[in-house]
């Protein structure tokens, strides 16, 4: 199974990609969790990627695809893969397309996870304060959760037009809500 699990910053992508990914036995691709560990162990990468996350900002199209493509590529994603946090605007997704044909592997689902914006908050509050995480600012989340409104939102569309995406209620017991997407994908 090939999944894009989208949604704004703090609606539980992540906990959920790794629930799916236990549950499929396929590995989760986070472009965030790559730049991250790349930022803490001051690569190259990461000293790049920081350049734009501590001022709130993605990460050019041109550094993020590069690594998406050769990710998918490696042997264990051969029998699926979920990606979180990637595609985030329409440039990524036509990338995406061109990766995915060049692999001969085709799109499954889009999982995008919904909740309120003061649930979002509340939650990359908590985040922010138990995980220490630095692109955790109150400035850097709210210029994150417009960048997602204002060019990740409009992606869900495209999706739906391929009639890919499944919409889930992100808020909820952890559980019940990594039910209510398997029941959606199986």
């Amino acid at each position: 199974m090939r999944l894009l699990i989208m949604g704004p910053q703090g609606v539980g992508k992540g906990t959920q990609a790794a629930l799916l990914a236990e549950h499929f036995n396929i590995p989760t691709i986070s472009t965030g969790d790559i730049f991250r560990y790349n930022i803490k162990n001051k690569t190259e990468l990461g000293l790049e990627a920081m350049s734009y996350t501590d001022k709130g900002e993605l990460v050019p199209d041109s550094l993020t695809n590069k690594i998406v493509k050769d990710r998918l590529a490696k042997e264990d994603c051969k029998n699926g893969w979920i990606l979180d946090g990637y595609p985030r605007n329409a440039a990524q997704v036509t990338a995406l397309d061109e990766m995915l044909a060049d692999l001969d592997t085709p799109l499954d689902h889009v999982v995008a996870l919904e909740a309120a914006r003061d649930v979002l908050l509340e939650r990359m509050k908590k985040r922010a304060a138990e995980q220490g995480r630095a692109d955790d600012t109150p400035e850097a989340i709210a210029k994150r959760l417009e960048t997602y409104e204002k060019e990740t939102a409009p992606l869900l569309d495209i999706y739906e037009a391929r009639g890919l995406l499944v919409v889930v209620n992100g808020v909820g017991d952890i559980d019940e809500i990594s039910g209510r997407i398997i029941s959606h994908l199986e």
